[in-house]
């Protein structure tokens, strides 16, 4: 016969069930593939239409050697007159080291083709600022002067968001109008810097417009002369295995089987955990009786009582063991008992005094009762003792 599931593990699927659920679909929306999605910068890994996917395909099909490139500038396996970076509106600036690192690959001959204000962050030299304007329509730029750049380019289209404010006479404005400037290139060392104003003719959008292909062939040189390195360090990609993992569903498969895992033990150590019963308070315990006694004169403010019962008990006690008529008056009793057991007599006598006088004091305080209620205890837990120890001798 199947055991049928309580309310307590109903419930407990059901919320198991849906949480899955919104892993999965929250997994599925975060794994989507990067190439499909508009990031708003020009990625080679983006087919939006601010990306550069098309650009960076294209270069592999006309016989590039192109690769995307995830590493810091200090890592570039190639040989720096052969390679060309290529960073195509960096998000973030570099550190000191790697703009080190920058400044070296171009005294070593290597060419950088970098566009955008925050390319100055990155690159030596570079004058370049935001312009404060955002064009939504690329503007056709013409070549100012002659130059390998303009090999086949009669005129370029860009959306240029930035400005050249550079009056170095080295830096050579190839495209422009007026006081825009759009291309400029100089040389470093032994190398090249060609800056554009905005990556317009890379993106998807744009390598179609005007003659912006031709534009960016001749920025890297020959096919099969120069190896190209597609920069993607500074859009945020890091190469690097955790990095790759974490872009694949593995962490989330991961959350998933762990939260299966925990639902799985709770469940079993549910059903198959030691049973145990409840541990509860006898009613018959001593301290049960205490609590409540001591409750009871407590509410009553019968605290005349307790003393009158505890001095009853002694005088009961020293009466029966000792011998004694019951009608002793105090003072007797103390002479007594003070003789018999080697007591002090003044403190018996002040001690059975005042639980006398207090027994008949309707106004006795509690703190008053508590203290002689004890005293009287400690003398017949001294009497007890005494009568049990060995070889004691009767009255």
């Amino acid at each position: 016969m199947s055991a049928s599931l309580d309310a307590g593990d109903r419930r407990l699927l059901i919320g198991a069930g849906l949480f899955v659920v919104v892993l999965i679909v929250i997994s599925g929306l975060a794994t989507a593939p990067q190439g499909e999605q508009a990031v708003g910068f020009p990625s080679s890994y983006s087919a939006g239409w601010d990306g550069a996917k098309a650009a960076f395909l294209m270069l592999k099909e006309v016989g590039y050697p192109a690769e995307r490139w995830q590493q810091p500038p200090q890592d570039i396996p190639y040989t720096a007159a052969q390679t060309v970076l290529v960073f195509a509106e960096p998000r973030v600036g570099g550190s000191p080291e790697e703009r080190q690192a920058i400044r070296g690959f171009l005294h070593s001959g290597g060419r950088i083709l970098t566009t955008g204000p925050v390319a100055r962050y990155l690159v030596p030299d570079v004058a370049a600022e935001w312009s404060g304007e955002f064009e939504e329509v690329p503007r056709s730029f013409r070549p100012l002067v002659s130059s390998p750049l303009t090999h086949g380019v009669r005129e370029i289209a860009m959306a240029a968001t930035s400005n050249w404010t550079g009056k170095n006479a080295a830096q050579l404005v190839v495209f422009g109008e007026d006081e825009q400037a759009a291309v400029v290139t100089y040389r470093y060392g032994k190398g090249q810097v060609i800056w554009w104003a905005a990556p317009t003719p890379l993106t998807n959008g744009g390598i179609r417009e005007k003659d912006n292909v031709a534009l960016l062939l001749n920025c890297l040189g020959l096919p099969g002369e120069k190896h190209v390195l597609w920069d993607e360090y500074y859009h945020g990609a890091r190469g690097s295995l955790v990095s790759y993992l974490w872009r694949t569903p593995l962490p989330w498969a991961a959350v998933q089987f762990g939260l299966l895992f925990l639902a799985a033990l709770l469940t079993f150590s549910r059903r198959a955990g030691p049973v145990r019963a409840p541990v509860g308070e006898s009613r018959l315990s001593p301290l049960e009786f205490v609590d409540t006694l001591g409750d009871l004169y407590s509410s009553a403010h019968a605290g005349a009582s307790a003393v009158g019962i505890a001095l009853e008990r002694l005088r009961c006690l020293l009466t029966r063991q000792l011998g004694l008529p019951s009608h002793l008056t105090v003072s007797e009793l103390c002479r007594s008992a003070g003789w018999r057991l080697g007591w002090s007599e003044p403190a018996l006598l002040d001690t059975l005094g005042r639980a006398e006088r207090a027994m008949r004091n309707v106004k006795l305080s509690d703190a008053e009762a508590l203290e002689l209620v004890q005293q009287l205890h400690d003398y017949t837990a001294r009497f007890e003792v005494r009568r049990s120890s060995p070889g004691e001798k009767r009255g």
